[in-house]
């Protein structure tokens, strides 16, 4: 086996390790990046839900008040509102999903899975906790969960949810009086939830960690092509001299000129020592010849 093959076998393996442990250690702060990013996108549209429910409640609700007890619109309504705008990012967003779950709401479209009210029970068990997340399993795929708690802070949610029979007739008529009411200012009735799921994150972290092996590679590469280049020329011609020379010489053929590599490296100085011990030898033989 040739001195390059030796070198380049050690380097691939060296570098091939490398990459591999690498990849396995990046792929998981990736995912970890990949999962935060997500986790960006969650607060980003619950800012938008929240925006949608503080508008509703102060400006378009005002507006259709007087016409309650002869129409109620749900488009009113602050859940209502901010799921039927979500459902407008659904083209920009389309793996997420978008729910107000209440403990008692008007509609029973919004009651909480077992998961959410457990998460409605926290925020209503610490006022301070402002969110939750968990990874989820639902029907073997896993979907990454935030909420956010639904908290009664403006006296204009009362007017709807709190004594039923200051409740406006029309709603009266459209939902029933059993279910959403007697909410108190205060009170934690409910929680935002959004998810997404995991592949979106693990796709996500594929994408980056191919950009990132790729890199490794590409630079693995350079460094096999530069270091091949240079080991040829320092080394592996330098060397092929002195065999070619050594090998004439030692058949006794001293005709053949000296090969003396410039520079103070290493094979410089090797080179010195051999046409030293060459001449030597030169000499040596001229003076057994000449006995």
């Amino acid at each position: 086996m040739g001195l390059r093959l030796k070198y380049n076998a050690v380097l691939v393996s060296a570098c091939l390790i490398g990459i591999v442990a690498a990849t396995a250690v990046s792929y998981e702060i990736v995912k970890i990046s990949a999962t935060a990013d997500v986790q960006r996108e969650i607060q980003l549209l619950r800012a938008n839900a929240t925006a949608v429910r503080s508008y509703t409640l102060n400006s378009i609700d005002p507006l259709m008040s007087d016409d309650n007890d002869i129409l109620f619109l749900p488009e009113t309504v602050t859940s209502y509102a901010a799921q039927a705008v979500f459902s407008g990012f659904r083209n920009q967003f389309p793996q997420y999903s978008y729910k107000e779950a209440a403990l008692d709401p008007t509609n029973p479209d919004d009651l909480p899975t077992d998961l959410e009210k457990s998460m409605i029970d926290q925020f209503r068990a610490d006022s301070a906790l402002t969110e939750l997340s968990a990874v989820v399993e639902d029907d073997g795929a896993q979907f990454l969960t935030m909420a956010f708690p639904v908290t009664i802070t403006q006296q204009g949610c009362l007017r709807c949810h709190g004594d039923p029979a200051a409740a406006p007739p029309a709603m009266l008529d459209l939902y029933g009086s059993e279910n959403g009411f007697n909410w108190k200012l205060g009170e934690t009735v409910g929680a935002q939830v959004i998810s997404a799921p995991m592949t979106l994150v693990e796709d996500r972290a594929k994408e980056t960690g191919l950009i990132l092996v790729t890199a490794l590679v590409s630079a693995f590469l350079l460094v096999l092509i530069v270091t091949n280049v240079m080991l040829s020329r320092i080394v592996l011609r330098p060397v092929a001299r002195m065999s070619a020379v050594a090998e004439q010489v030692s058949m006794g053929d001293f005709t053949i000129p000296e090969y003396a590599k410039p520079g103070k490296d290493e094979i410089s100085s090797l080179s010195t020592s051999f046409n030293r011990m060459r001449r030597s030898l030169e000499s040596a033989m001229k003076m057994i010849n000449d006995g």
